[in-house]
């Protein structure tokens, strides 16, 4: 009955010892419960965490606790970790304690992908401007530029070509731009993640990470994506290309590949009145330096990027194609791992019929 819980449960003793664990607490500490059982608590959360005095009060006083939004963030379990906790004595064994971890991801993943949306719909009207005001313009500067080109010093020339070389610059950003105005219906069908990961997979390994290591963990058993292909291509290929950019020169840098089945999520899908459940998680990870701090919260916003010459386009587009299937992106990063993960809809031979718009 625990390991078909969705959230992770725990008994320990007056040591910090795990006595149990349930299916979704192997997963939370990414252990085993035979590993488990030979470590403690401790182990995998800083002494200093609140956790702690939780499982002691219950002991102690022999009563139930609930804390909300508490921090148990460590190396060990990686990324930021904030949960609810609920902690109870064990009524026929005193000494042990029963800790019930509640992850507030999924509320939290909810408002991110709405932020997501709406930076979108922000670009999508700057693209549509950029397009009309800008590029008839630029048309003129660089046609100028030319026709000076033709009587100029060669010092002046090569002014004229500078002038040339950035208006081709400026063109190419608004015509990158142009995509978030593509409010066409996506053409979605079944499709196999493993194989559009294998495709991408190959593309990297044959130029920008030639010469890193990239690991798959995947999980045959699941369902196919109801997804564009092309689009899907486009995502992970984005998300592969900065993972290689952030482990390049590591003589350790690895790449991670995953998929799992992940279920309990449930979100609106945009233009339509349907909900849909986003049971299949796919990952990629590295081991580069990570994220800065102060950018994190807005890596998925337009123009925000840590690379000198990027555009900062990249992940928003690919935040842009996630909502547009009515999936999650999520970006949990460290120094020494960072996690780029999606929740998508699996395919379903019938459509589902609509569920009601309550509030999940």
């Amino acid at each position: 009955m625990l390991n078909s819980l969705y959230h992770p449960v725990i008994v320990v003793d007056e040591d910090g010892s795990f006595r149990f664990a349930n299916s979704e607490a192997e997963q939370f500490f990414s252990a085993g419960l035979a590993y488990l059982a030979r470590k403690r608590l401790q182990d995998f959360v800083p002494g200093d965490s609140p956790l702690f005095f939780l499982v002691e009060q219950a002991r102690v006083e022999q009563t139930r606790i609930s804390e909300y939004r508490v921090d148990v963030s460590s190396p060990r379990l990686g990324g930021e970790r904030l949960v609810d906790l609920y902690v109870s004595p064990m009524a026929e064994a005193p000494n042990l304690v029963v800790v019930m971890i509640q992850q507030r991801s999924i509320a939290e993943k909810m408002d991110r992908q709405l932020t997501h949306r709406s930076a979108a719909r922000t670009v999508t009207g700057l693209a549509a401007m950029l397009a009309h005001e800008i590029r008839n313009p630029l048309s003129g500067i660089k046609g100028a530029a030319q026709l000076l080109a033709t009587s100029a010093s060669d010092e002046d020339r090569a002014l004229t070509r500078l002038i040339q070389e950035e208006s081709d610059r400026i063109v190419k950003l608004v015509d990158r731009m142009e995509v978030f105005s593509d409010q066409r219906p996506i053409e979605r069908s079944a499709v196999n993640i493993h194989s559009v990961l294998e495709h991408v997979k190959t593309l990297g390994k044959n130029g920008f990470a030639r010469d890193i290591r990239i690991l798959e963990h995947y999980d045959p058993s699941l369902p196919p994506v109801f997804a564009n292909r092309d689009q899907l291509v486009q995502v992970f290929l984005n998300l592969l290309k900065n993972a290689a950019e952030a482990v390049r020169g590591r003589e350790d840098g690895e790449i991670r590949l995953t998929t799992a089945f992940k279920p309990g999520v449930r979100l609106s899908v945009p233009g339509t009145r349907d909900r849909v459940t986003l049971p299949l998680e796919f990952a990629v990870e590295d081991n580069g330096d990570g994220v800065p701090d102060d950018i994190r919260e807005h890596i998925f916003d337009p123009f925000v990027t840590t690379k000198p010459s990027g555009s900062g386009l990249g992940l928003a587009l690919v935040a842009k194609i996630v909502g547009d299937h009515g999936g999650v992106i999520e970006c949990e990063s460290q120094p020494g791992h960072t996690v780029f993960r999606i929740l998508m809809p699996a395919w379903r031979e019938f459509p589902a019929p609509a569920e009601s718009d309550e509030q999940d």
